[in-house]
């Protein structure tokens, strides 16, 4: 700067004005149960995974291959997630998929599969952590996703491995979603949904995907983390949605559903009537009309 020439910022400076004591943007005010305290990337992604304007999800769930194989609507992943991913909210996949079958394009946020460890032939559920945070990085996902087992004979290892994960997740900045299970001898009430969920959210999940039951609000009201309805086995259209209808209305920010999308016989429909009862609580009579009106038009 030349001798007796101004800095260019003062030019036209101002002095700040006055500010009302206790005046705030209440950016803190975090939209999600048990996330304010995150740290900033840690929200920013599980804003991507909820959205802000209506605080609910619609996840894709297409991970069954890592235990099942080339599962039915499953066969050629392109196929069926080139119509999807637009209208999904949010993938759920493992990290062979995203690499081989999702276009670096697609704008759904990540939630990346990081257990694993047996197939479906195994008849006890034994997984384990099988991929590296910095891996999950490298992928730029918003969340990942473990499997936890709650009164399974592998419950101890399952529990250890979600411990782990839970410490990388916090130092990368990256959510965690537990996927809860119980043992075979356990049903899937309240009671043991309660507790998985629980336990979930007391080590450390920043979101936890459990099944709908009777008294569902007994789950969603005692986890302090938002939670995510798994879709289960495939029902009826009319049944998936009023099972997606009752979970909202009941506590969860949205589902997590597959096979009641990918295996229905319009699957664009489907998941465009799942998002309208989600997000805008369409009842579900009016919901499925959308399913319907897109199948006539695949027909036309």
């Amino acid at each position: 700067m030349f001798r007796g020439e101004k800095m260019a910022d003062l030019e036209g400076f101002r002095e700040a004005g006055e500010v009302k004591v206790g005046s705030s943007c209440c950016a803190d005010n975090f939209y999600l149960k048990g996330c304010n305290h995150l740290d900033w990337g840690m929200k920013n992604r599980m804003a991507r995974i909820i959205k802000p304007d209506t605080g609910r999800t619609v996840m894709l769930a297409v991970d069954h291959g890592y235990f099942q194989g080339p599962t039915s609507g499953l066969e050629v992943m392109e196929e069926t997630l080139a119509p999807l991913a637009g209208h999904a909210d949010c993938l759920m996949l493992t990290r062979g998929i995203l690499r081989t079958s999702v276009s670096p394009g697609v704008q759904a946020p990540i939630v990346l599969r990081v257990s694993g460890g047996q197939s479906v032939l195994t008849e006890l559920s034994n997984e384990t952590l099988n991929v590296a945070v910095e891996d999950c990085v490298r992928l730029n996902v918003s969340g990942m996703a473990l499997s936890i087992y709650v009164g399974a004979p592998y419950e101890h290892q399952t529990l250890l491995a979600f411990a782990k994960l839970i410490d990388a997740g916090h130092s990368a900045g990256i959510p965690i979603l537990a996927v809860t299970a119980v043992g075979r001898d356990m049903a899937r009430d309240a009671r043991y949904l309660a507790l998985s969920s629980r336990i979930a959210a007391e080590m450390g999940a920043n979101i936890v995907k459990t099944y709908y039951c009777e008294n569902f609000e007994r789950v969603t009201q005692t986890c302090p983390v938002p939670i995510v309805m798994a879709g289960g086995k495939k029902l009826p259209e009319i049944e998936a949605l009023e099972m997606a209808y009752n979970a909202v209305k009941r506590g969860a920010v949205g589902v997590d559903m597959g096979r009641n999308i990918f295996q229905s016989d319009c699957p664009v429909g489907m998941i465009k009537a799942v998002k309208s009862v989600v997000h805008h609580e369409e009842e579900p009579q009016k919901a499925i009309k959308i399913y319907e009106d897109e199948k006539k038009t695949l027909k036309l």
